[in-house]
């Protein structure tokens, strides 16, 4: 949401700069794909810890019962 907000509103004052009425439009689209692009990075990265905690916990449980 922040993403959109700020380009927009970067969006806006290019407009009022340069006297063109596109940029807010493409801020917000912009804000918009960089958001979600972060937000998918970020689930990525906590499914990953989360399988890699799993597959760790597995193996070390597995090790425990060779042991015994």
């Amino acid at each position: 949401m922040a993403g959109v907000l700020f380009y927009g509103a970067v969006g806006w004052l290019l407009d009022q700069w340069l006297g063109t009425r596109f940029l807010v439009a493409a801020g917000v689209l912009l804000g918009a794909g960089l958001g979600t692009y972060m937000m998918i990075v970020q689930l990525n990265r906590l499914t990953a810890d989360e399988q890699g905690t799993t597959r760790t916990d597995r193996t070390d449980q597995t090790n425990d019962e060779e042991s015994e």
